[in-house]
């Protein structure tokens, strides 16, 4: 589906930048011996280093919980933090590891620690003029932290806080089928999916191919977008991105090792830009109609407004 295809009865603008001028905010996740004796004592840090964008302006704001891929920092996805900040959002991207194997339940236990946190902990971290609203919460990841974003949502860790929407952005769930990494979030059950909250699911359509015949697919068929969105119950929202790869949302510029390696492990498309921006609007649109109630830009996507990418499938379960 191209962005000309259809006629939209409604424009909508998620793709460029939002009215907000946003910051971005690094918090280290370190004890200090001193903050039980001040007066009054200060919160606990995080559970794990964070990375927030958020508006500079003054107000309320719904809250997105994202995660990033494996082996990825959360730096990496600094552009598309902000672009979602500046429609109105608060963006939390916590920092689950720096070194991982295959098990994922290290990763969904930090999640939770983290969401429990927030009550707490989050609004000493912010301008005393911007405040998090955690009665709108969202959770989203890329890759792998889509997986783990899935698992904690389907209860395989407990939380104190309530989510209200899921976003699973190119989310992989292990190698191949037959091939999941504990925990296994997949069971390839249609609408099996146990999930008391809206989920789209966006996909990259280059993601599922070898970048070289040294490497595997970085989403490969059987574990990828494909699979998550058959085990979807309504309300879903699907979207696969034509000529995109797997690692084209993340910054222009990635630096060092890792940030060099994710021009080189995955099939990637012709630039990061667009793929950000579609990405970047579509959860705002998302967010938009699942926690403030207003659907009109996610309804313009789904009538043809796509940006600045051309879409291969678009599917909705209402």
């Amino acid at each position: 589906m191209s962005s000309s295809s259809a006629v939209a009865t409604v424009t909508t603008n998620v793709f460029e930048v939002g009215k907000y001028t946003t910051v971005l905010q690094k918090v280290e996740s370190r004890k200090t011996c001193c903050a039980e004796n001040t007066s009054p004592p200060l919160p606990a840090p995080p559970p794990k280093p964070l990375l927030i964008a958020m508006p500079c302006e003054e107000g309320e704001f719904p809250l997105l919980v994202f995660l990033h891929g494996y082996l990825l920092y959360n730096s990496f996805y600094s552009q598309l933090l902000q672009h979602i900040a500046s429609h109105g959002f608060i963006v939390i991207a916590p920092q689950l590891y720096l070194v991982a194997g295959p098990d994922s339940s290290d990763e969904i236990k930090s999640l939770a620690a983290t969401t429990n946190w927030l009550p707490e902990g989050l609004q000493h971290l912010l301008p005393p003029h911007v405040k998090p609203n955690l009665s709108k919460l969202c959770l989203a990841g890329h890759s792998r932290g889509g997986k783990t974003a899935f698992a904690l949502a389907l209860e395989k860790a407990a939380t104190t806080l309530k989510f209200s929407a899921l976003i699973g952005v190119d989310p992989v769930d292990g190698m191949d089928k037959g091939k999941q990494t504990p925990p296994p979030v997949l069971t390839y059950v249609p609408r099996s999916f146990d999930l008391d909250m809206a989920v789209m699911i966006i996909g990259s359509g280059l993601g599922e191919l070898k970048k070289n015949p040294m490497f595997p697919p970085c989403a490969p068929k059987g574990v990828n977008h494909e699979d998550f969105f058959k085990e979807c119950k309504r309300p879903a929202s699907y979207f696969v991105v034509k000529d995109y790869g797997h690692l084209d949302m993340l910054d222009d510029d990635t630096k060092g090792v890792r940030g060099k390696a994710t021009y080189c492990l995955c099939k990637n498309g012709k630039s990061r830009e667009s793929m950000r921006r579609f990405i970047g609007g579509a959860v705002v649109a998302f967010m938009k109609a699942y926690l403030g109630g207003d659907s009109s830009d996610l309804m313009a996507i789904r009538e043809g407004q796509t940006g600045p990418v051309e879409l291969q499938t678009v599917e909705f379960l209402l």
